[in-house]
């Protein structure tokens, strides 16, 4: 297997000629783009094509993060948005590894129990749709706050094509067409007037977003304090308590984004580094890479049974733990050392079996002594210089609240579904959540984006990620697993049939159509509870992997319109 890699490999190598611009370079069969310097990988080819030309001008990965995040809010809206917040996992040129945290926050009006009834009872649709269900917004804090520490292009510059997309209008797709007009009804029902996304789209028709891009124009003139501090963010809130929310301007004002340290850890070879909290997804890839790192995993057929079975049982014990310790570390204390300790995972491992299934309600938080949604985005870049990004931006549900900001043009998001709003109750994902992720003032919601840079031998290796909500994590981790344990390409790897499981509901979940149904019988003869009729998409990973000689590979998923562009 190995050499038909090596050989496919060298093939695309004498194909990719380095005088041949690279909008044009053709994709060998069975590998994404390759390019010679840098690439961007995201949901949208306009997005992509903009953080190229960044790369193009001479700006750096961080530029072009600005300028691909803001694109993303324009011609993605389904995920992305300036009402929305996220993370950004990043490794310099010189080795340097951080991680941004611009995940919302709950607003100081915020109470624990604020959407239970009398009786006590979970009112899921209240942190789910409309006003109560926004958390304050931290994307546009977040580009600057990437931009004074590591940018080297001037703002305006890097603003500017997004505000001519949202301008001039990008062409919907099939799959925009689609999701557009299954929302239209409810973007009309929750904000009671129409608007340009309650119209009916058809493939190729062009959408114009005048309001946003003025509001961008606000923002390239007078900076971060515009929203925060100035003329948009008044306008926001008075918008949101129109409709009976709770955001205030004092929330705006004391928003700030964090720069943390990443989880890091290593797998064989591989050093990884992800998300920190409150991400629980470098947590948890560390958890299921270390519970399987004693297996001699390429010795099992990519999925197989003794494939799924063993990343099942991995699976079931980290989001069980998830659901226990994890939090935001400004409210809660987590063991991060000891989660992802080899003794404390080993333990973990220990009632497992490969003659059948561990029993969900048999498997609670590990004990220890002493002590998101397909509506997310994410995209991934690599620079000439050698930096890498991996970055992931959400409005939690489709649209997110579906509350649509018409003078500013953009929807907000409903992140507080994240909070256990309820401890034991799950969320719109089915996770179930504990007092770890209760709800408190300025606290910022638990989230499953996992944002992954990957060195190899002390080099950059791949970044990667995806949205899927609660199947983020599986889905990162089967990525890594394709192209380092089966020789994929990242091409390859990215189009792999996935699978998932998360402690609760107790079911493992398959992509309709695309195992073999002996896998699942032998699956359900071992007391696998199987799904894969209902099963949704699961993840669409955006990923950019460093070939040995230097070059890059795309993999940009075949599940939506995602594309790499490079040069």
């Amino acid at each position: 297997m190995k050499r038909i890699f090596l050989l496919l490999l060298f093939i695309s190598f004498l194909s990719c000629k380095e005088d041949v611009p690279t909008e044009i370079l053709k994709k060998q069969p069975n590998r994404g783009l390759v390019t010679n310097k840098a690439m961007v990988v995201s949901a949208r080819a306009e997005a992509s094509k903009i953080g190229n030309d960044i790369l193009k001008k001479g700006g750096n990965a961080f530029d072009a993060m600005v300028g691909t995040e803001m694109a993303l809010a324009v011609c993605y809206p389904f995920a992305g948005s300036l009402g929305s917040g996220g993370f950004m996992v990043y490794r310099t040129q010189y080795g340097e590894k951080g991680a941004l945290n611009y995940r919302e926050k709950a607003p100081l009006a915020a109470y624990r129990d604020m959407y239970l009834d009398e009786k006590g009872e979970f009112i899921s649709d209240k942190s789910k749709k409309g006003p109560f269900a926004i958390g304050v917004p931290g994307t546009v804090a977040a580009i600057f706050s990437v931009h004074e520490k590591y940018g080297t292009l001037p703002i305006e510059e890097l603003l500017k094509p997004v505000i001519d997309l949202a301008t001039n209008g990008f062409v919907i797709t099939e799959n925009q067409a689609n999701r557009l007009n299954h929302y239209a009804p409810m973007f009309k029902e929750v904000n009671q007037e129409e608007s340009i996304f309650t119209q009916t789209f058809k493939a190729g028709d062009t959408l114009k977003n005048v309001a946003l891009a003025k509001t961008l124009q606000t923002i390239s003139d007078k900076g971060r304090n515009a929203f925060y501090k100035g003329e948009i963010g008044k306008k926001l809130v008075n918008f949101i308590q129109n409709k009976g929310g709770i955001i205030t301007e004092k929330d705006l004002e004391l928003y700030e984004t964090q720069w943390r340290d990443p989880i890091e850890f290593d797998y064989k070879d591989l050093h990884v580094i992800s998300m920190s909290p409150p991400s629980s997804g470098g947590i948890c890839l560390g958890e299921i890479l270390k519970m399987i790192e004693p297996y001699d995993i390429e010795q099992y057929p990519h999925n197989g049974v003794k494939y799924v079975q063993l990343l099942t049982e991995a699976e079931r014990r980290a989001y069980a733990d998830r659901s226990y310790y994890l939090g935001d570390p400004d409210f809660v204390s987590i063991p991060i050392d000891t989660l992802l300790s080899k003794d404390y995972l080993k333990r973990r491992m220990k009632n497992f079996s490969w003659n059948k299934a561990t029993p969900s309600d048999s498997i609670s938080y590990g004990k220890i002594s002493g002590y998101e949604s397909n509506e997310t985005t994410h995209y991934s870049i690599v620079d000439q210089f050698g930096n890498a990004i991996a970055a992931t931006t959400t409005l939690n549900g489709a649209y997110g609240s579906k509350l649509y900001v018409k003078e500013l043009g953009f929807f907000l998001n409903n992140q507080m579904d994240d909070f256990s709003a309820k401890p034991g109750t799950p969320n719109m994902f089915g996770l179930i959540g504990g007092e770890a992720n209760a709800i408190a003032p300025q606290k910022r919601m638990l989230s499953s984006m996992t944002p992954t840079i990957v060195e190899k031998n002390g080099k950059l290796w791949m970044t990667v990620g995806t949205p899927g909500g609660s199947t983020i994590i599986t889905s990162v981790l089967q990525t890594i697993l394709n192209v380092y344990e089966y020789d994929m390409s990242m091409q390859e790897a990215v189009d792999a049939p996935r699978f998932h499981h998360q402690w609760l509901p107790d079911i493992v979940q398959f992509e309709p159509m695309m195992f073999d149904i002996k896998v699942l019988d032998t699956l359900i003869d071992k007391g696998y509870q199987v799904d894969e009729k209902k099963s949704r998409i699961i993840g669409k990973v955006d990923a950019i992997l460093v070939l040995p000689n230097g070059k890059l590979e795309g993999g940009a998923d075949k599940r939506g319109d995602d594309a790499a562009v490079g040069f």
